[in-house]
C-alpha cells in the first residue's frame, strides 16, 4: 500500500532476544497493534511477519472506522526455545523499553503467544501497554470480542450466500482452536452448526469432544466438504494451490493474512467461493483495546462495535457486487480512501 513509517530492531538487554516493532502508518492516529511471541527460523522471518501484520493493522483500523494507525511487534524466538518464568519476564521488560522509546507512536496489546500478564510486565517499563489483566485495572484478554466480531462476520457471510444467517445444520470447519478459535467454535456449536475442527495442538481434541465436533488432522482440514471454512490459526493458509482444492461455499475467519498473495482472492472469486476479507473480520481485538483501554469506553459500547463488523461486511458485499469487484478489492479501496 505504502512504505512503513518506522521499523526498529533491537536486542533486549536483559533477555538477549531481538525485539522488532514495525509502525506502518499513523495517518489516522497513533499506531496500535499486538505483540507476537513466536518461534521463527531466523529473526528476518520475524521481521517479514511484523511488516505484513502491521500493514494489515492499518487496514483493519481503517475498515473498522477507528482513528488509529497500524503497527505490530514481533519477538522472534529461535527454534525449540523454551522460556522460563524469569526469562519471560525479562523479555517483556525489554519489550516495554522498546515501546517506551517510541514515545506513544505505538500502543501495544496482545497477539499470538502473549497474554495480559505479559503486557502487565511490559507496563512496568512503559505507559503504552494495554489489555492488562482485570485485576490490575485493565480490560483483560481481547479474544472474546475478536470471536464476537468473527461470529457476526460468519452470519453475515452466510446470509449473503443463502439468504439466512442461521447456521443450524450447516457444515462449518474451524482451523485453529486457540483463544479466539476455541471461543468461536463454542458459539458455532451453540448455533447448531455441524462442526469439523482441527489444531496443531492435539490437546485441543478435548474441546472437540466437548462440542461433539469431528476432529481432522490440520493438513486435511482445508479440503473437508463445508458450507463455511473458518481460518482461525496463523496466516498464509490460502495459497493458489489450496484455493483450487477447497470444497466450501464461503470463507470467513479471524486469522490474519490468510492469503499468501493478493491473486488468491481472484482465484476464489473465479471459483465462486465468497471470501470475507480478514482485516475486516478480525477487528474485534483492536476494537477491544481502543474502546475499552485507550478511550475508556464501556463493555456494551465495545461489544456493539464488534457485532457491527457483520453489518460492515454486508455493506461491503453489496458494494463489491455493485462495482463488479471482489470483496477484497472493495475493502482495500475503501480502507485506502479513508487513510489517504
Amino acid at each position: 500500500m505504502f512504505a512503513h513509517e518506522h521499523v526498529t530492531l533491537r536486542t533486549g538487554e536483559r533477555s538477549g532476544l531481538p525485539i522488532i516493532v514495525a509502525i506502518h502508518s499513523t495517518a489516522l492516529g497513533d499506531a496500535v497493534g499486538g505483540c507476537r511471541l513466536w518461534s521463527y527460523p531466523g529473526w528476518r522471518d520475524g521481521l517479514a511477519d511484523a511488516l505484513r501484520l502491521s500493514e494489515a493493522m492499518t487496514l483493519k483500523c481503517a475498515a473498522a472506522g477507528l482513528d488509529f494507525g497500524g503497527a505490530k511487534a514481533v519477538i522472534p524466538l529461535p527454534p525449540d526455545t523454551v522460556l522460563g518464568r524469569r526469562r519471560r519476564e525479562a523479555v517483556f521488560l525489554d519489550f516495554g523499553d522498546a515501546v517506551q522509546s517510541l514515545g506513544g507512536r505505538y500502543r501495544a496489546g496482545e497477539d499470538v503467544g502473549t497474554t495480559a500478564e505479559d503486557l502487565w510486565v511490559a507496563r512496568q517499563r512503559t505507559q503504552w501497554a494495554y489489555c492488562l489483566p482485570e485485576g490490575h485495572g485493565g480490560s483483560g484478554e481481547p479474544s472474546e470480542l475478536t470471536a464476537v466480531g468473527a461470529f457476526a462476520s460468519i452470519e453475515a457471510t452466510w446470509r449473503h450466500v443463502a439468504g439466512t444467517a442461521s447456521l443450524a445444520r450447516r457444515r462449518v470447519t474451524v482451523i485453529g482452536l486457540g483463544q479466539v478459535g476455541g471461543r468461536l467454535a463454542r458459539r458455532l456449536a451453540d448455533a447448531g452448526a455441524e462442526l469439523t475442527v482441527t489444531d496443531i495442538d492435539p490437546g485441543r481434541r478435548l474441546l472437540a469432544e466437548e462440542l461433539g465436533a469431528k476432529w481432522v488432522e490440520p493438513e486435511a482440514a482445508p479440503t473437508v466438504p463445508a458450507d463455511v471454512l473458518v481460518p482461525a490459526a496463523l496466516g498464509g493458509l490460502l495459497s493458489r494451490d489450496v484455493a483450487t482444492r477447497l470444497n466450501c461455499t464461503a470463507i470467513a475467519g479471524p486469522a490474519n493474512n490468510q492469503l499468501q498473495d493478493d491473486s488468491v482472492a481472484e482465484v476464489l472469486a473465479a471459483r465462486e467461493i465468497l471470501w470475507a476479507p480478514d482485516f475486516v473480520v478480525n477487528a474485534g481485538g483492536v476494537i477491544h483495546g481502543t474502546i475499552l483501554d485507550i478511550r475508556g469506553g464501556t463493555w456494551t459500547e465495545a461489544h456493539s462495535a464488534a457485532r457491527a463488523i457483520g453489518t460492515r461486511l454486508t455493506e461491503l458485499y453489496r458494494l463489491a457486487e455493485a462495482t463488479g469487484r471482489t470483496p477484497y478489492a472493495a475493502a482495500l479501496a475503501a480502507a485506502r480512501q479513508r487513510i489517504h
